[in-house]
């Protein structure tokens, strides 16, 4: 770390990164979207800079928020990890808690980073990082298990016994927030807060009535690239996880796999909405709060989400692919420097949050750090860094530009690189991806600079768990 990080305190602003879970941009009012009610986020977007084109760097929940936090691509700072661990005999499972010994996000994160210039840091809400928060640079925190539930979840407040809350778990960990912005006083360390909103992820049929029966199915808008006369593949069981998530799929208890009546996409669709305004709801509380203790004026509040959810576009559901709505997300920037407006000069990631955040506050970002610093796009200014954004998959790796998204799968399982892509779509001509460019046998003549650019990031972006010979050695 540069020297000029070291001792830096009062006269910096707070900094809040508020993510939820599973949001799409096209999901929200200040991205397009007219049915979807959420006026707090589009407020915050009115008075902040909301970037036109950002994505996720991995459409899965523990790759993308390891992302976020360390400042790197996924394998480096994970290794190349998913969303579940790996036993020692080599089966997959869904770790409940993070790993002792601090596994991933081995090099200095963002939080370590801010806590050595001064700052107090905290984080609240989802986690889904297989190393524990205290081990990565958090003073306190306050995490649920990695299940998803909304009723009945457990918590452990700084690696405590656990324990249930009653009510909704959004609720309790917003009052959570509530209870550290009311602590905070005139000559307190500023503070990052790294705040995780669980919906609009499943479970849906866990979640309040009142958003549930919120939007009418009939009317609540299905992207063009939805077939409804065509059935989603395994439809049933996908209905039963959106509705129950692991209370479903890990104990098969009755009442998850008993949908309601003439239960359709619509129906997912709506109550999926209906979760969105639960966010938005959830994020108009955080800023209430803000004002009501005096601390908007100097606090850069971020919003975000991991990833996007596909609701049956192209066929898909849920998230993980290299298509639009599984990457595509919101990404908000409020501050006291910032301007208010849209960017749509650069596509934004996760990983240049971590840059973008320590350049705002004055401090050096480490030189492991992978993201850039868009920094001056949140001032209105012009910004010289590369406009594209890359993300990684567990096949393969995308560029995408603000005009073509490029997708090219590994060849082998030493994540060599094919030699053609799989996907290639025109984001401009063909914004639904409805038309493969990649299946023509002549690729126009774009496809040739965009191959060489993900080439060239594959190139210089490290895999952690490579030995010097060149075997991948998983890190967990």
């Amino acid at each position: 770390m540069g020297k000029n990080n070291i001792g830096k305190m009062n006269n910096q602003p707070n900094i809040i990164i508020c993510t939820c879970d599973q949001l799409p941009a096209y999901a929200t009012g200040c991205y397009g979207n007219d049915c979807v009610r959420t006026p707090n986020i589009d407020r915050l977007a009115s008075e902040g800079m909301r970037f036109e084109q950002s994505v996720t760097n991995y459409p899965l929940c523990l790759p993308a928020r390891s992302v976020l936090i360390s400042g790197q691509y996924n394998r480096t700072c994970t290794g190349g990890s998913g969303n579940i661990g790996v036993h020692g005999d080599g089966r997959d499972f869904l770790h409940q808690y993070p790993f002792d010994g601090r596994p991933h996000l081995r090099e200095e994160t963002l939080p370590e980073v801010l806590r050595t210039a001064g700052y107090e840091t905290a984080t609240i809400g989802k986690w889904h990082i297989h190393s524990w928060p205290s081990d990565v640079g958090f003073d306190s925190y306050i995490i649920p298990r990695v299940n998803h539930c909304h009723t009945g979840q457990a918590f452990t407040e700084n690696g405590g016994v656990e324990f249930v809350p009653p009510g909704y778990s959004v609720d309790y960990e917003a009052d959570r927030l509530e209870q550290f912005l009311n602590t905070r006083g005139e000559g307190d360390k500023p503070f990052f807060m790294y705040y995780n909103i669980s919906p609009p992820h499943c479970p849906f049929g866990d979640a309040p009535e009142r958003y549930l029966k919120m939007y009418n199915p009939a009317e609540a808008p299905i992207r063009p690239n939805v077939d409804l006369d065509t059935p989603l593949k395994d439809q049933e069981m996908w209905f039963n996880i959106y509705r129950w998530d692991f209370r479903y799929y890990t104990y098969m208890l009755p009442e998850t796999t008993r949908l309601p009546e003439g239960y359709s996409l619509r129906h997912l669709t709506a109550e999926y909405y209906g979760l969105v305004t639960w966010v938005d709801d959830t994020v108009g509380r955080m800023l209430h709060v803000l004002e009501r203790t005096g601390l908007t004026e100097n606090t850069i509040v971020v919003f975000t989400s991991d990833h996007g959810e596909n609701l049956g576009s192209l066929g898909l559901v849920q998230k993980g692919t290299p298509n639009e709505e599984s990457i595509r997300i919101p990404m908000i920037v409020r501050g006291p420097d910032t301007t208010s407006g849209v960017t749509g000069s650069h596509v934004a990631s996760l990983v240049d949050l971590a840059p973008t955040l320590l350049s705002m506050c004055g401090l050096d970002a480490p030189t492991h750090f992978h993201g850039r610093d868009l920094s001056a796009l949140c001032r209105g200014e012009a910004c010289n860094a590369r406009p594209e954004a890359y993300v990684e998959h567990s096949d393969g790796a995308t560029v995408r530009t603000l005009d073509y998204t490029y997708f090219l799968p590994f060849a082998n399982h030493e994540h060599e690189l094919a030699d053609k892509p799989r996907q290639y779509y025109n984001m401009v001509s063909d914004p639904y991806q409805m038309n493969n460019l990649a299946d023509s046998e002549y690729l126009s003549e774009p496809a040739g600079e965009l191959d060489q650019l993900l080439r060239a990031w594959d190139e210089r972006t490290p895999w952690s768990c490579q030995t010097q010979n060149g075997k991948k050695k998983e890190l967990i």
